[in-house]
């Protein structure tokens, strides 16, 4: 079993041989896919004359700011028009795929994050309103695990639900770290634009857990996301996590096979 993080900036730019791809993992091992969204969140909040809004954690972790406005925006782009996109695409080649967030069947259930603190323009912590971000308290395996024994390929847009109800925005990379290790996934794969964690501008083929949390606070804020997801990933209990590049041939079987891409492990 395997789960896949597809980025909403790649889906576009996928290679040409990636949904066959997808297609032969779903019949021989099963797979649920997450996705991402960001950039069209924001270009769709532009084109709506929302300003996006966007803090940095005391630990340099970088985030979108949520507010009701946001949340609702997000909610539109992310479960309607990215989701439904990527379900089509499976569909056209055969992949029996099915569409949901994190809000349907409480798919992924969060906390809503009352306080957030943040640095300010000044290089100063500051105590703020918490929006309607969320932090992951449960994903609802058994869901999850209905559709896969169907045969679905579960396709999931990061909207998680609050104990209030509430919409809430939770980062996509890691709300595929805690599906995959609810369904008890081998591993987690991370499919981006870049061949994988690059070091000096090279490609770093092999890390430790170990490593890895030694280089996440020196990475930039997209790549750190996807190293703290892995390092959560492997903490509960997935074996191991894949960082590869979608614009290459055979994407997720050459990353399955520790080809052309950053594979973190426990060894």
């Amino acid at each position: 079993m395997i789960t896949i993080k597809i980025g909403g900036s790649v889906v576009d730019d996928l290679d040409a041989s990636t949904i066959p791809d997808i297609k032969k993992i779903a019949e021989s091992e099963g797979l649920v896919i997450v996705h991402g969204g960001g950039k069209e969140v924001t270009r769709v909040c532009g084109q709506l004359g929302k300003e996006p809004k966007f803090v940095t954690s005391p630990s340099g972790i970088r985030s979108r700011y949520t507010d009701m406005e946001t949340a609702e925006i997000f909610t539109m782009v992310m479960s309607g028009r990215i989701n439904k996109s990527i379900v089509l695409m499976l569909q056209q080649h055969g992949i029996n795929a099915v569409g949901i967030s994190g809000v349907d069947a409480r798919t992924i259930e969060a906390d809503r994050k009352k306080k957030l603190l943040i640095v300010n323009e000044k290089g100063r912590k500051q105590a703020i309103d918490g929006g309607y971000t969320g932090k992951i308290r449960k994903i609802n395996s058994g869901f999850l695990q209905s559709l896969l024994g169907q045969g679905y390929v579960p396709v999931i847009s990061p909207i998680a639900i609050s104990e209030e109800s509430e919409f809430l925005n939770v980062d996509g990379d890691r709300a595929a770290a805690y599906v995959a290790a609810s369904i008890k996934s081998d591993r987690v794969l991370f499919v981006t634009d870049v061949d994988g964690f690059l070091k000096d501008g090279r490609l770093v083929p092999e890390m430790t857990l170990a490593e890895a949390r030694e280089e996440r606070p020196k990475t930039g804020p997209g790549m750190e996301k996807k190293i703290l997801a892995s390092i959560e990933a492997l903490e509960m209990g997935v074996g191991e996590a894949l960082i590869a590049n979608g614009q290459r041939e055979n994407p997720i079987s050459s990353a399955i096979s520790h080809k052309n891409c950053t594979v973190i492990s426990n060894e």
